[in-house]
């Protein structure tokens, strides 16, 4: 990770220039999870969600794809916010979470 920043890894750029953050207000209204009552396991954070559909567009990568990519780029799980060894989104939370923003 210290080489890819050195290297200036285009997904810090990124992340400096772009305030998604900013999109958390309006993610959540329209999202309209639930508050959990009901049990379950919770959804992933709205904001990496959007970031991992900024990744797939950029990158021109079906859901399938962008599932094993997630694992398999450091730079992309240091951008989404993951661990190393942490679950990530799988293809069909990939969808679902496409499907429920359009």
């Amino acid at each position: 990770l210290k080489w890819l920043s050195a290297h200036g890894d285009p997904l810090e750029v990124l992340a400096r220039v772009v305030d998604f953050e900013a999109f958390r207000p309006v993610l959540d209204v329209s999202l309209a999870y639930s508050d959990g009552a009901k049990g379950g396991r919770p959804p992933y954070d709205p904001v990496t969600m959007l970031k991992v559909l900024v990744l797939a567009a950029q990158n021109n990568v079906a859901d399938g794809r962008m599932e094993y990519l997630i694992r398999d780029r450091l730079s992309w799980l240091r951008f989404l916010g993951f661990d190393l060894g942490a679950p990530t989104p799988d293809a069909n939370t990939i969808r679902l979470f496409r499907e429920r923003l359009t």
